[in-house]
């Protein structure tokens, strides 16, 4: 039962981090896991993401987002498109934390 127990902590714990939002941003489209292309309106974002200061107020796929230094440490690599048409996920930087979050979340799968 002991074991079980453990066990059960450590998937939690590992489901909790994998859907955690640090994020790094490479130079080519070939290398990311998901394109992205930032708007001038919140309407038109199928994402509102808010820049934490530090990893450990990463959100869990809701906009929260902290960019890492290194490939290694991130959840997900995105790429910066020039157009929207190129990306998978349109996205509008939000100044309050409450603000971010999914408006189409039917995209939401791209980043688990």
């Amino acid at each position: 039962m002991k074991h079980y127990i453990i066990i059960s902590l450590l998937l939690l714990f590992i489901s909790f981090n994998a859907v955690s939002q640090k994020v790094f941003s490479v130079q080519h489209a070939h290398q990311a896991d998901v394109r992205v292309f930032v708007v001038n309106y919140r309407h038109q974002a199928d994402l509102c993401v808010y820049l934490v200061d530090f990893q450990h107020q990463t959100g869990r796929n809701d906009g929260k987002w902290f960019f890492t230094d290194y490939r290694h440490q991130a959840d997900v690599a995105i790429y910066f498109t020039d157009y929207s048409h190129q990306a998978d996920v349109n996205i509008y930087f939000v100044n309050y934390r409450h603000q971010a979050g999914w408006i189409n979340k039917t995209k939401k799968y791209l980043f688990y």
